[in-house]
């Protein structure tokens, strides 16, 4: 398996390129609404739009990766996302920003399932975590990177700016072209060794449901951070717009890492222990930041909400594909797509919740919302090849 080690760093390097582009749509809003004056529901519905995409599209490109080679959604996806990005720059039409996030949303949507299952194919049974960790890093580093990046450009040259992610995603693309037979023949390679030596176990449907329903919770806590942080420290802590795409960019830049460190202690205490102990940790640091109008102690803050939503990320992937083993694609497919998509459909309601009293209010609905995946934690089932687990 050490000479597939290549592919977990290419495809870190391709969910770097991919969610660059996610955190860049968190961060535009605030420019968005300061350009055609819209209100936070209608700013956020962008963020529902892209999510809706993404809950169509992730399953199905999972569900088909388990038939036949998708390869191809690896650069094509790349090539979409920041395309749709650059366009947000050039409309100054609501429907032609909707046009441009579902572009978005689909290049992200196509690359993660493909990607997630070359990183599954390149990893040993005891590593599986870490490598989704180190395939998580790259994405949560794009999504740090991206707030920044987007306000540098706007900020520099007004809103055409944002065609700095379509060179970007250029670039990123014909580098994921040049490894496309290699990619494709290890996908070929774990197939075939697939075949011979049996299906790896039977599918746990109402365990992966479950799971599921974990992650949904999770998915509003992570979407209404993403979308609601930067305005929260300009409007409520009294920051610049540079200083809130700051703030976001330093939010992510901690969950790249908390990402990284997460995946290597599912592998060593079990997934579901990890998801138990940072679920716990988001309500508490929520509230106090609603409680407190200083920004250090609010910055401070930051650690414990991202810690309790990144620790929890590569495990609720493993824990998928162990779920269903026969079905890694598809697993894929729907633990980053149709389950992380309910937080986006939910961001306009946060939205409206925001307008009418506060975005105070926002967070504190947020902390309510997050008690329900911490409750269904505890209920999530042993998978049968989980490395580590010990008895909670």
């Amino acid at each position: 398996m050490q000479q597939n080690t290549k592919y977990k760093y290419l495809m870190s390097l391709g969910h770097f390129c991919s969610d660059i582009n996610q955190g860049a749509l968190s961060a535009v809003l605030p420019f968005l609404i300061a350009a055609h004056g819209y209100s936070y529901a209608t700013a956020a519905s962008l963020v529902m739009i892209s999510n809706l995409v993404g809950s169509a599209v992730q399953p199905l490109i999972g569900y088909l990766s388990d038939k036949r080679s998708t390869t191809w959604a690896i650069p094509a996806g790349v090539l979409m996302a920041g395309s749709g990005i650059a366009l947000t720059g050039f409309t100054s039409s609501f429907f032609g920003l909707c046009i441009a996030v579902v572009i978005s949303g689909t290049g992200v949507s196509l690359f993660h399932p493909q990607a997630v299952k070359l990183v599954n194919f390149a990893s040993d049974a005891d590593n599986k975590a870490r490598s989704i960790g180190i395939f998580s890093f790259g994405g949560s580093l794009g999504f740090s990177l991206g707030p920044m990046l987007v306000s540098t450009a706007i900020l520099a040259v007004g809103m055409h700016g944002t065609a700095v992610f379509l060179a970007l995603a250029l670039i990123s693309s014909m580098i994921f072209f040049s490894q496309y037979k290699s990619m494709t023949e290890l996908g070929a390679r774990r197939a075939s060794a697939g075949k011979s030596g049996g299906a790896g176990g039977a599918d746990d449907w109402r365990a992966f449901g479950r799971l599921c329903f974990v992650i949904f919770g999770r998915s509003i806590m992570m979407c209404g951070m993403n979308t609601f942080l930067a305005l929260y420290w300009i409007h409520e802590l009294g920051q610049t717009e540079r200083a809130g795409s700051a703030a976001l960019s330093i939010y992510y830049a901690m969950g790249a890492i908390c990402t990284l460190l997460g995946g290597r202690l599912a592998d060593r205490f079990g997934c579901r222990r990890m998801i138990k102990i940072s679920l716990s940790f988001f309500v508490p640091a929520v509230l106090l930041l609603v409680l407190t109008h200083n920004l250090y102690l609010a910055s401070a803050l930051l650690l414990p909400i991202v810690a309790s939503l990144y620790f929890s990320y590569s495990p609720m992937v493993v824990l998928g594909q162990q779920y269903l083993p026969n079905h890694v694609g598809f697993a894929s497919g729907v633990t980053l797509g149709l389950a992380i998509s309910i937080g986006g459909i939910m961001a306009p309601v946060l939205g409206m919740v925001a307008d009418r009293f506060s975005l105070s209010a926002a967070f504190c609905a947020m902390a309510a919302l997050a008690l329900i995946p911490l409750t269904a934690s505890f209920f999530l089932k042993p998978a049968e090849d989980e490395a580590g687990e010990q008895r909670a």
